[in-house]
């Protein structure tokens, strides 16, 4: 089992089975939200336990995406697309060790300008 919080600890999460490598989002909108690019691991909804539950405050970012933060800290946490089942966990989020390592890189046509890419992991542009 893996556990984690947001800053402040009002909403911790345990996730049970193993953790999918995660992949690092350089989209305008992940960048916006989490001040550079947005790590995460995509998990099966139901593997997932909040508590603090009605401490995340849900942004519905797009008709099809809601993200999930501490409305008393503001630690970004979640990225759930609507009616798939998965939701994506930031990798920061996690009490360590996670036993993954970053397995690609996506949106990087949208990655700023300010850092380059250079760990030799896949790029895909969308």
């Amino acid at each position: 089992m893996h556990r984690g919080s947001c800053l402040c600890g009002a909403i911790t999460f345990e996730v049970t089975g193993p953790l999918p490598p995660p992949n690092a989002c350089h989209c305008s909108q992940c960048r916006k939200q989490s001040g550079h690019f947005w790590a995460s691991t995509d998990v099966p909804r139901a593997a997932v336990t909040i508590h603090g539950a009605d401490k995340v405050t849900w942004f519905r970012s797009s008709e099809k995406v809601r993200r999930g933060f501490c409305s008393t800290c503001g630690s970004v946490l979640f990225w759930e697309p609507l009616n798939k089942g998965v939701v994506a966990i930031a990798m920061g989020a996690f009490d360590s060790p996670t036993d993954t390592r970053l397995a690609k890189h996506i949106f990087v046509a949208d990655k700023g300008d300010y850092y380059e890419l250079g760990d030799g992991l896949p790029q895909h542009a969308q």
